[in-house]
């Protein structure tokens, strides 16, 4: 049997600058890394209108249930100024006894952690009762049009099933073992539009000046707590990101202005219930100041849990043993593809220490990769007892 070693896989994948949406062929190198192990591996690529093809891989060994399922991601952000790094972000270097480059934290380290866990268990374990399976997207760090949305509607029609979901996302805030996430917040992001009447500075009466609206807007919206949270999660949290009024002429008031928000809920809400709460505040302060309005929202995803069962207790007993820290179950951070495999599995996210992913010189311990490996390998073995 072909053993990989995740230190040389990690390496490998980070040498292809799959920069979103670009495979480089980072999907085909691992595909034929897979097919060595015996996996029946798919190669899926979609596309939509106004957005790029994104390949992804759904690739499965054994045809019993049940199916165990490793999700994670190929695609990387743009490495920023190369002159910032100490090495070259795709020709990855180790130093001080971290892998450094870009994709060694978030996330290929941990792909090449499970690859070499599910290689050293079909080794010894040559007939189990169950399945393996990965899928992988190139199209996390974007918009996730073509991604894992696209692959679960997929095997969704192929009735494919699985029975339980790691997504390897990177998960502990500062040491590998601290944090488990069995859920996630949802996203909503709006861009509001006021619009009033232009005019000269000096005759203000003559004007209806919609900066006036929309700053009253954003107020009314940021001091309308949503709620305090839960047990499960943190309150939820609206952040305007940007304000726009594109006015270069000091003497003139503009005709309209912009914001940009985005909220960060918990399971006390939806997506539809948000608009309506938004929409009613917009509505109302636009309609007392004779403005008009429009509203463009789009949801990324709405709260979700996976609640606490026998594997989830599982993986914290086998965490805790190898780190010698009692990880916790959390909820917090952004979003990932966890949204759209719920749809179809319960799922956990553990991967590695979350510290250096986006930034420059991007890096992972080498004693994390081995320890998660261990990790990796030793949920395979406990589930399929």
């Amino acid at each position: 049997m072909n053993i990989i070693n995740e230190l040389q896989l990690a390496k490998d994948l980070i040498k292809f600058p799959s920069i979103t949406p670009r495979d480089a062929g980072a999907i085909k190198f691992l595909s034929n890394k897979l097919k060595r192990l015996g996996f029946n591996c798919k190669i899926l690529e979609f596309k939509g209108k106004g957005s790029k093809p994104i390949k992804n891989l759904y690739a499965r060994i054994g045809n019993k249930r049940p199916n165990l399922c490793y999700a994670g991601h190929t695609d990387v952000v743009p490495p920023g100024n190369l002159k910032d790094w100490t090495v070259n972000p795709f020709k990855p270097k180790i130093k001080k006894n971290y892998l450094i480059g870009r994709g060694a934290n978030d996330m290929k380290s941990s792909i090449a952690c499970f690859a070499s866990a599910v290689s050293k268990f079909l080794n010894k374990n040559k007939k189990f009762g169950g399945s393996i399976s990965f899928l992988i997207t190139g199209d996390e760090e974007g918009y996730a049009i073509n991604g894992t949305k696209k692959v679960v509607d997929y095997l969704k029609r192929k009735k494919e099933k699985i029975d339980f979901c790691i997504v390897g996302e990177p998960t502990n805030p500062n040491k590998l073992g601290e944090m488990i996430k069995i859920g996630r917040r949802g996203s909503l992001s709006g861009k509001i539009q006021i619009s009033g009447t232009q005019g000269h500075i000096a005759y203000p009466h003559l004007s209806n000046n919609p900066i006036n609206t929309l700053v009253s807007i954003c107020k009314k919206l940021k001091d309308n707590k949503l709620d305090k949270g839960n047990k499960n999660f943190q309150p939820s949290n609206l952040e305007f990101t940007s304000i726009n009024v594109d006015n270069k002429a000091h003497n003139v008031i503009p005709a309209r202005a912009r914001a940009q928000f985005n909220i960060r809920y918990n399971d006390l809400h939806t997506s539809s219930s948000l608009k309506k709460k938004v929409n009613s505040i917009v509505k109302k302060i636009s309609k007392k100041n004779q403005c008009k309005f429009k509203i463009d929202y789009m949801t990324n995803g709405d709260a979700f849990l996976t609640k606490p069962g026998k594997t989830i207790f599982m993986a914290k007993k086998i965490i805790k043993k190898i780190t010698k820290i009692n990880p916790r179950l959390s909820t917090t951070g952004g979003t990932s593809d966890a949204r759209f495999i719920k749809k179809i599995s319960p799922c956990l996210e553990f991967g590695l220490v979350n510290k250096t992913m986006h930034r420059v010189d991007e890096c992972v311990s080498l004693s994390d990769l081995r320890k998660l490996t261990k990790i990796y390998n030793n949920i395979l073995v406990e589930y399929f007892k």
